[in-house]
């Protein structure tokens, strides 16, 4: 079973995420605050970093990692985004690679995602919520 989360309202209205391991995360709709939204963008750009780490490690040496910007398209009609693009790249200046050793590595790092990236398996299939609300009075 997947780890517990959960979400708490401040008093200044900023929200806090918790998880049941003592992670946590504050988000809301004001300046300088991860919005919802956001926090998709983060979860699949987050999920590319720790999927390609292996990848980029093994080629360019422990501590290396990828870059990965996420943008996605808002449909304000429907109140929901209808696709993202995600941009990962790499630092390998002073590596010594080849046009070859690259390309190699761009593939072994896209297939590392391919395969082991959650965030990206959910997002690239019709994923169903279900929720229920409880009042407690």
């Amino acid at each position: 079973m997947a780890k517990r989360l959960w979400v708490e309202r401040n008093k200044d209205g900023s929200w806090d995420a918790f998880s049941e391991d003592g992670a946590h995360i504050k988000f809301g709709k004001g300046r300088g605050q991860f919005t919802p939204g956001d926090l998709m963008k983060i979860a699949l750009a987050g999920c590319a970093a720790l999927s390609s780490q292996f990848a980029v490690e093994h080629t360019l040496g422990e501590g290396k990692g990828a870059k990965i910007v996420v943008d996605g398209t808002y449909d304000a009609d429907n109140d929901a985004y209808t696709a993202f693009e995600e941009q990962l790249e790499v630092d390998a200046t002073g590596a010594g690679l080849s046009d070859e050793d690259a390309d190699k590595l761009a593939e072994r790092i896209s297939r590392h995602v391919d395969k082991a990236c959650t965030v990206k398996h959910t997002y690239v299939q019709e994923t169903p919520v279900r929720m229920s609300v409880t009042v407690k009075h």
